[in-house]
C-alpha cells in the first residue's frame, strides 16, 4: 500500500477499497518503526481523528481528489495541534495558535496530517545536519546526508513514510533533497504559494512546494497549494498571474518540438562524472521523446553563490531578530538584565550555522558595507534573472541540468566546512534568485562502490508561471522511465 502514488491511493479511497483510517494507521505504524529521524512530532490520535472526518466525507460523496490521503508537513509550517520547531532549540516546544495557509488548504481538501518532519534549523542548510533534533538519515544509504533543508520531507517520501510532504525552497531546499533521496519535488514561481504561517528565513526567496513520488502527484498537490493570500504581502495576486489553474492539464502533452536549453556552465569543472552521465542519459531520453537540445550559456551562474550568501543572510538577520526570548521561544535560565537575557537566549537557542548567517547578514547590512555588498548583490540578482529571460525569449522552452554537482555526500564530511556546503547549491541558487519555478526528478544513480545506491536528480527550470509545463515534461519522462518507482532496500 505504501508504494502507491497519491493518484492510486485516491482511486482506492473513492472506490471504498481502503479507508483513510486504515491508510493513516498503516503510515503511522511505518513511521513508528522507522529509524530515519524524519519525523519530529507525531500524534496518532489527532491524525486518526482527521482520517475519520475524511472517511465521513468519502461516505457522503463530498470528497475531493486528495481527501483521505495522508501528508507530512515540514516543520517550518506552523500547525495548531502539532509542535512547530523549525528544527531549532529556540522553538523546541512551540505550538502555534493557528495553521499556516498551506496547512489550512490541505486540511480543507481533506488531507490527513501524519506529523511534522525534520529540517535544517530555520531552513538553513544543505544536508539536514543542522537540526537541533539530530540529523535525518538518507533512506538509500544511512551513511549519506538526505540533503537540506527539506531533508525530512524527502526522506519521508523515499522511505514511504508518507505519500506526500510539504517543503520549502530558499536556495534549493526542495530540489536538492529531492535529488539526493530519489523523489520528485517542485519549487513554484516565487509568490505563488502563500508564505503566511511559514517561518521566514529569507523573505524574498522562501517558497513552499510539494514533494511526492511522481510529477503527477506534485500536480495534484499544487492544485491545492497555489493561490493568492491577502495575509501574505509577498503573495502574487491574480492580476499578476497567480490564477487558480489545473496543474495536471499538460501531463498528456507530447514533447515533440520541445526546446531544452542545456547551459554549458552546468557541465563544467566540479561536476562529478557519474552525475553528468546520469543527466546526459536523461537528456538523450528526452530527445527520444521528441525534444531538441539547445546549447545555451548562463555566465552569471558562478556569481549566484556569493550573491545568495549575501542576500539570504541579510534577510535572515532581520527576520530572526524577533526571536529574543521575550514573547516566545527559548529564554536563558539565568541573566543579569534585559540585554544579557537577549544575548544568552539567542546564543543558547540558535545553532552554529544560524548564528553564522545572522552575523554575516548583520555585517553586510552595516553602515559602510550596505552599498558595497548588499546593493551590489541585488544588482547581480537582476542580471541573473535577465540571463534566464534572454534564454527563454528566443532559445528554449525549458532548461535542464544537474541539481547538484555530486550525489549525496557522507554524513559529517562537510560539517566543519560551511563553504563546501554552500558550493553544493551552485545549480539551484540562480533559479531561486530569479524567482523561477524549478523541479527535481530522479534520473539515475551514482557509480562506484559507495555511490551506486545514491540517487541523481535532473533539474528542470521553466519561465515564470510555467509549472504545468514543467510537470508535463517531467511526467512524460516518468512514463518512459522507472527511476521514480525505485525504492530503497527494505522499503
Amino acid at each position: 500500500m505504501h508504494n502507491k502514488t497519491i493518484k492510486e491511493l485516491s482511486a482506492l479511497l473513492h472506490a471504498k477499497q481502503v479507508s483513510s483510517t486504515e491508510l493513516t494507521r498503516h503510515y503511522l505504524d511505518r513511521i513508528a518503526a522507522s529509524g530515519h529521524n524524519a519525523f519530529l512530532h507525531v500524534d496518532p490520535a489527532l491524525s486518526l481523528a482527521q482520517a475519520a472526518a475524511a472517511d465521513a466525507r468519502l461516505a457522503e460523496g463530498s470528497a475531493g481528489p486528495l481527501t483521505g490521503v495522508p501528508i507530512a508537513h515540514k516543520d517550518i509550517f506552523v500547525t495548531r495541534d502539532w509542535r512547530t520547531t523549525a528544527g531549532s532549540k529556540m522553538l523546541a516546544n512551540y505550538v502555534s495558535p493557528f495553521d499556516a495557509t498551506v496547512v489550512n488548504r490541505f486540511n480543507a481538501a481533506g488531507m490527513v496530517t501524519l506529523g511534522k518532519v525534520n529540517c535544517d534549523e530555520f531552513a538553513m542548510g544543505s544536508a539536514n545536519e543542522n537540526s537541533a533534533f539530530g540529523p535525518v538519515k538518507n533512506p538509500w544509504d544511512a551513511l549519506a546526508v538526505p540533503g537540506g533543508s527539506s531533508g525530512g520531507s524527502a526522506a519521508a517520501i523515499a522511505a514511504r513514510l508518507a505519500p506526500a510532504a510539504t517543503a520549502t525552497d530558499t536556495g534549493g531546499s526542495i530540489r536538492q533533497p529531492a535529488a539526493f533521496c530519489g523523489v520528485t519535488g517542485i519549487k513554484p514561481t516565487y509568490g505563488r504559494v502563500s508564505r503566511f504561517g511559514m517561518i521566514a528565513f529569507a523573505s524574498s526567496l522562501d517558497q513552499g512546494g510539494p514533494m511526492a513520488q511522481t510529477a503527477e502527484d506534485c500536480a495534484l498537490l499544487l492544485n491545492e497549494m497555489v493561490g493568492h493570500d491577502e495575509r501574505d504581502s509577498t503573495s502574487l495576486s491574480p492580476d499578476q498571474g497567480n490564477l487558480h489553474e489545473d496543474f495536471a492539464r499538460d501531463l498528456d502533452q507530447p514533447l515533440t518540438g520541445l526546446r531544452i536549453g542545456v547551459p554549458s556552465e552546468y557541465f563544467g569543472e566540479g561536476l562529478a562524472s557519474d552525475v553528468e552521465s546520469a543527466v546526459r542519459a536523461a537528456l538523450e531520453q528526452f530527445v527520444k521523446l521528441g525534444a531538441t537540445l539547445v546549447d545555451i550559456s548562463l555566465p552569471k551562474t558562478a556569481l549566484s553563490i556569493p550573491t545568495y550568501y549575501i542576500i539570504a543572510p541579510a534577510e535572515a538577520s532581520s527576520n530572526l531578530s524577533r526571536f529574543d526570548g521575550v514573547r516566545y521561544g527559548h529564554r536563558a535560565g539565568a541573566y543579569k538584565d534585559l540585554q544579557d537575557m537577549y544575548k544568552k537566549s539567542r546564543a543558547e537557542g540558535f545553532g552554529r550555522e544560524v548564528q553564522r548567517r545572522i552575523m554575516v547578514g548583520t555585517y553586510v547590512l552595516c553602515h559602510g558595507y550596505y552599498d558595497a555588498y548588499y546593493v551590489q548583490a541585488q544588482k547581480i540578482r537582476r542580471l541573473i534573472a535577465d540571463e534566464f529571460q534572454a534564454a527563454f525569449a528566443d532559445k528554449c522552452d525549458v532548461i535542464m541540468g544537474p541539481v547538484a554537482p555530486t550525489v549525496a555526500w557522507d554524513a559529517g564530511s562537510k560539517t566543519n566546512d560551511p563553504v563546501a556546503n554552500y558550493l553544493a547549491d551552485i545549480f539551484t541558487l540562480s533559479t531561486s534568485l530569479a524567482g523561477l519555478p524549478g523541479m527535481s526528478i530522479p534520473c539515475g544513480f551514482g557509480s562506484g562502490e559507495k555511490n551506486a545506491s545514491r540517487p541523481v536528480g535532473l533539474q528542470i527550470i521553466g519561465n515564470y508561471f510555467s509549472e504545468a509545463k514543467l510537470l508535463g515534461v517531467a511526467h512524460q519522462y516518468q512514463l518512459a522511465t522507472d527511476w521514480h518507482q525505485r525504492a530503497p532496500a527494505g522499503v
